[in-house]
């Protein structure tokens, strides 16, 4: 019986350990290297109670079809998938159709052109990565889906990126195509300012400041590289509470056996 329980216990602890580690792991795995550090921002999603702020994620798409995805893919995200941003069947269908996709081949074997779908993923503004860099000065800007998780400090970085253009420092040069930016590593990106005041016209009403649409586009960017945040952070509580209360009731067992012995 010693040795059964001694067992559980070990179990346990494992479990915990697991679970510990697991959430770690969630973590982006990226070294800061010679990035300088972005202003950490107050996002609803961050804690382990933190869900995204639906309003916020949606204006972020939005930006992000009226300005980003001109030069930016998003290749790993479906329409369907909107709906965890409270949007309904009718408008994922609506949106989705407002696009073309190429189809095929047909019954004649030829490809074809139709309107999207929510089965669609977002279509890419180029048809490869070369023709992308061909129209960007040799370099294809990055897909978008996860990059929350490929930069170090995610969002904050997304949206230091966004708001960080500023004149050179004396001294430092510019060179033609390039643009300063404060928190870019080597402070000169290719990629112009983006975003400008007013530069979209949000359908909620909110002003659309820079400052605002970063912040936006940088909650969905967050949303599109872990739409299952929410999920995966309620069924972490759930199996910690399990374990809490299954370590709880193991040391009572324990006590109640070995109680005559001590």
């Amino acid at each position: 019986m010693r040795n059964t329980m001694n067992k559980l216990m070990k179990t346990t602890a494992l479990a915990l350990a697991v679970a510990s580690f697991a959430t770690w792991a969630s973590m982006p795995a990226n070294a800061a290297g010679d990035t300088p550090k972005p202003p950490a921002q107050n996002w609803s999603f961050n804690g382990m109670f933190g869900t995204f702020d639906r309003a916020a994620a949606q204006r972020g798409l939005q930006v992000y079809r009226e300005v980003c995805s001109g030069c930016h893919s998003l290749r790993l995200v479906h329409f369907r998938q909107l709906s965890g941003l409270g949007y309904t069947a009718a408008q994922i269908k609506a949106m989705a159709a407002e696009v073309e996709v190429q189809d095929g081949p047909n019954d004649e074997g030829d490809m074809f052109e139709r309107a999207g779908l929510p089965a669609d993923r977002f279509p890419s503004p180029f048809e490869n990565v070369q023709a992308a860099a061909a129209a960007n000065s040799g370099k294809a800007p990055p897909d978008l889906s996860l990059m929350t998780k490929a930069r170090f400090n995610g969002p904050d970085y997304v949206h230091a990126l966004l708001t960080g253009y500023a004149d050179a420092p004396s001294g430092v040069a510019v060179p033609d195509g390039g643009n300063y930016n404060t928190y870019f590593p080597g402070h000169i990106i290719a990629m112009a300012p983006p975003l400008t005041d007013e530069g979209v016209e949000y359908q909620d009403g909110t002003k659309a400041t820079v400052a605002q649409m970063a912040k936006d586009v940088s909650t969905f960017m967050a949303w599109t590289a872990e739409p299952e945040l929410e999920e995966r952070k309620s069924m972490g509580v759930k199996v910690l509470l399990f374990l809490i209360i299954l370590s709880g009731l193991l040391y009572a067992v324990k006590r109640k056996i070995w109680e005559d012995v001590h």
